[in-house]
């Protein structure tokens, strides 16, 4: 049996990569100090004899007893909301933390996947984002202690594959959603579906025509899964290409969730980027990969959790 530790396990997308490797038979190790994680999103796999949980923050020294086939790094706040609010937390993940994985990975001669974000591309002059474009990010700003933070991760992983070897993959995720965001996550969707389901006011910064690509987060997963088992090396967009904008992503979640709210205007945050597309024709090509789920479904899917969760 294959194992595998996934820091940030108790995540949003930490907690459905332990679901995706325990259903595919792995041994599943789940790390997290529950900075922005919850027990509630791996509750359900405490009585598997699979499953095991270590209580710890990655930034100190990582020990795992025994053999590691396979190592996810997914510990990070990611919600702008979140790593405005701990910001040297944010940083610290993404280079002491980074770097204590990787040299657990190099002494347990595992496979490491690092999670980076489409962030690294800050506030893109290409339209749709390849992997090769060097990104246009903002280093003193308010979102550069995450855009950086995800940059230097990425750096830090070439550098431990061509220095020592390690057996590296790195995936850049695009705007994900799904069952067990946080409620109060603070990004699009799960703003908009709480002030939905309330009848509270929508809110939309800006003039709400900024884009983003959402993906489900089941198509992320399963890309991720190929991505780990493939012997791709450099970096890989996983996403879903459908391009929204915020003023219509918004409209959606109001009709089907059937809501009297109303959308109200705010001012745009500091270095929002203006459009988030993916180019993914390398996942296509190296993984066999895209996304399937379209966004009305998802989107159901997702406001069905979050009426189950608020009681509603």
């Amino acid at each position: 049996m294959k194992r595998i530790l996934i820091t940030g396990g108790a995540g949003f997308l930490g907690s459905h990569l332990c679901d995706k490797f325990i259903n595919n038979d792995y041994e599943v190790i789940c790390m997290d100090n529950f900075i922005t994680g919850s027990p509630d999103n791996i509750a359900h796999l405490f009585g598997n004899k699979n499953f095991k949980f270590i209580h710890h923050d990655v930034t100190e020294y990582i020990y795992v007893e025994g053999k590691l086939d396979y190592i996810l790094h997914f510990a990070s706040p990611a919600s702008p909301i979140d790593y405005l609010k701990l910001p040297i937390q944010t940083l610290k993940v993404g280079s002491l933390g980074t770097h204590k994985t990787l040299g657990l990975a190099k002494a347990k001669n595992a496979r490491f996947l690092i999670a980076s974000t489409s962030e690294v591309y800050g506030d893109p002059l290409i339209h749709p984002q390849t992997e090769d474009y060097w990104g246009n990010v903002n280093p003193v700003g308010f979102r550069g202690v995450y855009d950086e933070a995800k940059r230097f991760a990425e750096a830090m992983t070439m550098a431990y594959h061509r220095y020592h070897n390690v057996d590296t993959r790195i995936v850049r995720i695009f705007n994900t959603y799904g069952p067990k965001m946080r409620l109060e996550d603070g990004r699009a969707i799960p703003n908009f579906i709480n002030q939905a389901l309330r009848n509270l006011p929508v809110t939309v910064y800006g003039d709400g025509l900024q884009t983003r690509s959402v993906c489900y987060v089941d198509d992320l997963v399963e890309g991720i899964y190929r991505l780990l088992l493939s012997d791709e090396i450099m970096p890989v967009n996983i996403g879903n290409p459908d391009e929204i904008t915020m003023l219509d992503l918004a409209k959606e979640i109001i009709e089907l969730t059937n809501s009297k709210s109303e959308i109200i205007f705010m001012d745009l945050p500091d270095d929002d980027p203006k459009v988030r597309k993916p180019d993914t024709t390398r996942a296509k090509n190296i993984l066999n990969w895209s996304a399937k789920v379209n966004r009305k479904e998802g989107l159901k899917n997702t406001i069905d959790d979050f009426k189950k969760r608020l009681g509603l």
